[in-house]
């Protein structure tokens, strides 16, 4: 072999391996579009910080039917994106079967385990957070009635409704919490005048502070509570901002954190099963300018305890998706 052919294998290998280092990632968002407010929209605010702060860039598409997951993944591993990040527990089964066709490519789910050796399953305790609010909410109501608004019918959400009320009872052991959910099919993400006719009807009924778990149809909610001089709970990303002084607060779930590591890890994303809950920061409460009038010093004091004692393992929070049962209701 001449010196040049070795050199010229060189500069091909470092190539290849430089290619591979600077793959491009990818984000497909779920049903209900990027700017959602919430769940897809705290998605594309990790992308897009981990894209300001190296300079990097990434590929992105919203979804307009189920049909386009599958053809979404292969279309961008077959670009040769690297990793693709996708949002929402909807994607389980397609990147099941896709996964396996494309062993050189780094995938990350959030709020599905996908078992597959190239695949990273971001789930969240969102029980644990939920629980937070709810407490806050049986402090701020005046009614002793508080409510729940979910998205799609589905165990995911289920498992927020029942940290909710484990919250609010635990303040509050005669509290009222009326639960609803929005739908049992993915339109039940982007409905808001559902989400709006919800809340009129739970208002009705007693309810001064109104939590939504429903991605899109969430803005309804939150809306409508502001509308009719009630307070409401965000989730998700902090929707504080949305109706100054009637946000109580909003249940953070660190999506951004999720995507922002996936992609910053590039081709060495570790696999496996990534858990985020409050011991770790990837759930909590917002506090900002937004909402610091109505949240009391004693509200913080007994919320921050409860986190410190989650996070310690001395206050455990039931978790809906264990065996599909909720303990208070």
């Amino acid at each position: 072999m001449t010196m040049m052919t070795k050199l010229l294998g060189a500069a091909a290998g470092l190539a290849l391996s430089a290619g591979a280092a600077l793959a491009e990632p990818a984000l497909i968002f779920d049903l209900g579009g990027k700017f959602d407010k919430s769940f897809n929209e705290a998605a594309f605010t990790g992308a897009q910080r981990w894209a300001e702060e190296t300079g990097g860039s990434f590929r992105e598409i919203e979804l307009q039917s189920e049909a386009q997951r599958e053809q979404a993944l292969r279309r961008f591993a077959e670009n040769g994106n690297n990793p693709i990040v996708m949002a929402g527990f909807a994607f389980g089964n397609v990147l099941s079967e896709v996964a396996p066709d494309y062993p050189d490519t780094k995938f990350a789910i959030i709020d599905m385990v996908v078992d597959a050796p190239n695949v990273r399953s971001v789930v969240f305790n969102e029980h644990e957070g939920s629980y937070l609010v709810g407490m806050m909410a049986a402090m701020a109501s005046e009614s002793g009635t508080v409510g729940f608004i979910g998205g799609m019918d589905i165990p995911l959400i289920r498992k927020f409704a029942c940290g909710y009320v484990q919250g609010v009872k635990a303040v509050n052991p005669d509290a009222t919490v009326i639960q609803n959910m929005t739908g049992t099919t993915p339109a039940a993400w982007n409905d808001p005048v559902k989400g709006s006719e919800l809340t009129q009807a739970q208002i009705s009924q007693g309810a001064d502070v109104v939590y939504a778990a429903a991605g899109g149809t969430g803005v309804g909610v939150l809306q409508t509570a502001a509308d009719e001089g009630i307070l409401s709970i965000g989730v998700d990303s902090n929707q504080n901002y949305l109706h100054p002084g009637q946000v109580l607060t909003s249940m953070m779930k660190r999506v951004d954190n999720a995507v922002y590591d996936a992609m910053e890890a590039g081709t060495d994303l570790e696999t496996g099963i990534n858990v985020m809950g409050i011991a770790n920061g990837g759930v909590g409460y917002a506090l900002d300018e937004y909402n610091e009038d109505l949240v009391t010093a004693d509200m913080r004091a007994a919320v921050d305890a409860a986190a410190e004692q989650i996070a310690a393992g001395d206050l455990t929070v039931h978790d809906y998706m264990s065996d599909n049962t909720c303990p208070v209701e």
